[in-house]
């Protein structure tokens, strides 16, 4: 994989730290495929993560949402007294984590088959949304400005 250097854009943008850190870290990460996922838009501002987390039960994992990270965690209980001939199933501890735009909010996670599926949405808050601004077509009258001199 290549790496990029972004100190040029460092030099002339102010307020996208954020983003270049997430394109650093990405370029460092270390690819982990357990477990396996897919993520889709489901519409404009719709969003869906799907794991496929067969052996798992719904107690044995955790999902939290924290300052832009969705967090995935799953951990097996040990069962005792069990001798595998061969283990093609995993059942290892996983740490997934996602980095989640600003105004999207995890709405709900369901459990299903050996799927987890967790809906995500982005929503705007309304000071944030574009805004159409009157034009005044009236005559503007000149007044005494304090500060003309």
């Amino acid at each position: 994989m290549r790496t990029y250097d972004f100190s040029p854009l460092w030099r002339s943008t102010v307020g996208f730290d954020r983003l270049f850190d997430l394109l650093d870290e990405t370029q460092r990460a270390v690819e982990d495929n357990y477990p396996p996922y897919n993520i889709e838009r489901l519409g404009d501002d719709c969003y869906q993560i799907s794991l496929a987390l067969a052996g798992f039960s719904p107690d044995e994992l955790a999902i939290t949402a924290e300052h832009n990270v969705l967090t995935v965690e799953g951990r097996k209980a040990d069962k005792e007294g069990r001798e595998y001939l061969y283990q093609g199933i995993s059942s290892r501890p996983f740490k997934r984590q996602f980095n989640l735009a600003d105004y999207v909010q995890v709405t709900k996670a369901s459990f299903d088959n050996g799927l987890l599926r967790i809906e995500l949405v982005r929503e705007i808050p309304e000071a944030m949304k574009p805004r159409r601004i009157a034009i005044n077509t009236a005559p503007v009258e000149q007044s005494a400005n304090p500060r003309a001199g």
